[in-house]
């Protein structure tokens, strides 16, 4: 996600130190060849010959998998040690190692990596059924993740004593309300605490509980010192607990009903996985401006959780259920203010924006990268409120940046597009158009950037082939949707808005060679998708 990207750092230098290569210690060829367990700042060096030796020395063992190369890597690798030395001397079972992936090809390929880095825990030996790691990537988040699988994912709670003193420790707790610890529905709770480390975790069983907190069947509730103060989740007594839509509702609703954009809330903000931002961006030195949270807050709540909706008589939403019955639709809205002089005035640019266009209110729908913008009139809950069910249900067009062109843009062996020429670039029906989707700061789009120049060059003069590139974090695309970088897609002249992504080896030599066979490789099939035209256009000529 776009926003998401912007947020993290976007630039380190290489890690430095020791006899280093790309922020790892280089491993002596001769020492991969035994099953002994070798450390580097508390983490276990692992390779396939001592691989398995790891597994069963320790019962729970979160292996990194990475590439040297990878800037996300180099950037992880002092949190990963600090946090590998931490849980080392705590003398638990949890410890961390590391697997070079360019060297240990069985390994990356067995347990199917195809990104860096990519965590993964061990438990109890178990080499077939890896958990796949959900925690932050930093040191602390590490350690409270792991600390979370090593012991009790959830606190049990007694009597009313202790129950209350649990509820007062922090902020936020959630306590699992069940007559049978042992049932179902409990057993799906604590998977759901073992996952959600940032939030205490409590269980309760006894008569006298359920009497003090007004419950007579099980329920989750959680406890928070804001907001509403409690909210509670019954377990359905049919269908039981749904251990992903419980995460989803604890994560939802942990956050405040109107968040404030700050380095302290910015990954409890993405890390809820709310599929739709509605930001307010204004300058908290003006009170005019401050005054509009008020309309902002009041119209949050109707989008705070899933909504359901009944079917009228002709099923006009197109459901296909009976009418008797209802759905529910997933419509979480995360409100969010935004001081353009603070903290958010670094995304600013990422939605077009300037200092000067406070106040603006700007849907982002975070899977596609969508924005949408609201007219200024009017500030109302309401107009708030009927502007985001109009986005939700299709009515509103995405507001899509566009850069300027260069002067020079199609005088250089890479053409440079952007939003406002794309179109008539990529679907000439004459030509070949071979572009990059990049990102400025992404190291892997900087490792490429030198190939990209010389296939530029190599087919320069070729009338039928062209070579280009977008900055995808400058320019929206209506109909197309990046989703990492770099992304490269083939469209092939002729009609019908024909898309193929490459996904083959990044060097000019495969590049030609796809090129040269018409946008395949010999190896393997094309995958081939259509482009819709842009709205308000019509089929594309035959």
């Amino acid at each position: 996600l776009f926003w998401l990207l912007v947020l993290s750092l976007a630039w380190l230098g290489p890690v430095l130190g020791g006899e280093e290569e790309d922020g790892e210690v280089v491993v002596e060829e001769e020492d991969m060849l035994s099953d002994e367990l070798r450390e580097e700042d508390g983490i276990l060096v692992l390779h396939e010959h001592n691989f398995a030796r790891a597994l069963s020395e320790h019962r729970l063992l979160l292996v990194k998998f990475y590439v040297p190369w990878c800037g996300h890597c180099q950037r992880l690798a002092p949190a990963f040690a600090q946090a590998a030395a931490t849980l080392r001397n705590e003398s638990g079972p949890a410890r961390l190692g590391k697997v070079n992936a360019t060297a240990q090809v069985t390994l990356a390929n067995e347990f199917g990596i195809t990104a860096y880095p990519t965590l993964k825990l061990f438990r109890d030996g178990n080499r077939t059924h890896p958990l796949a790691y959900t925690g932050r990537m930093d040191a602390e988040g590490i350690m409270r993740w792991m600390r979370r699988q090593a012991g009790p994912s959830a606190t049990l709670l007694q009597d009313t004593n202790t129950a209350a003193a649990f509820v007062g420790s922090q902020d936020l707790v959630v306590i699992g309300f069940f007559k049978d610890l042992e049932s179902e529905a409990a057993q799906v709770f604590y998977e759901v605490a073992s996952e959600v480390v940032d939030v205490p975790f409590g269980v309760a069983e006894a008569a006298e509980l359920f009497q003090a907190y007004g419950l007579s069947a099980d329920t989750i509730c959680l406890f928070k010192k804001f907001d509403e103060q409690r909210t509670d989740f019954p377990v359905d007594p049919v269908r039981g607990l749904d251990a992903a839509k419980l995460t989803r509702l604890l994560r939802v609703h942990s956050l405040e009903l109107v968040m404030e954009f700050t380095n302290e809330t910015s990954d409890q903000i993405f890390s809820a996985k709310i599929p739709h931002h509605m930001l307010l961006f204004l300058n908290k030195s003006s009170s005019a401006q401050l005054a509009l949270r008020d309309g902002f807050r009041a119209a949050a709540s109707a989008f705070r959780g899933e909504v359901r909706r009944s079917h009228g008589g002709d099923m006009a939403d197109g459901c296909g259920a009976p009418q008797h019955q209802c759905c529910l639709y997933p419509t979480q809205v995360l409100f969010v203010v935004v001081d353009v002089t603070g903290y958010g005035a670094d995304v600013l640019p990422f939605f077009g924006l300037t200092p000067a266009d406070a106040p603006t209110l700007c849907l982002v729908k975070m899977e596609s990268n969508r924005k949408y913008r609201m007219d200024q009139d009017t500030f109302s809950d309401t107009a708030i409120r009927t502007f985001i069910q109009a986005v939700l249900d299709g009515k509103v067009k995405p507001h899509l940046l566009s850069a300027e062109p260069p002067e020079d843009w199609d005088m250089r062996p890479v053409k440079v597009l952007v939003g406002k020429t794309f179109e008539q670039v990529a679907f000439d029906e004459t030509k070949n158009v071979f572009v990059k989707f990049y990102a400025p700061w992404c190291s892997h789009c900087q490792a490429m950037a030198a190939a990209w120049e010389e296939l530029g060059e190599r087919y320069k003069d070729h009338e039928d082939i062209v070579i280009a590139e977008l900055d995808a974090t400058a320019n929206d695309l209506e109909n197309i949707t990046i989703n990492g970088f770099p992304t490269l897609h083939y469209f092939p002249a002729g009609p019908g808005r024909k898309m193929v992504e490459y996904k083959s080896a990044r060097d000019v030599e495969t590049f030609s060679k796809f090129l040269e066979n018409g946008g395949m490789l010999p190896e393997e099939p094309p995958a081939v998708s259509e482009v819709p035209p842009p709205q308000g256009q019509g089929p594309p000529p035959t």
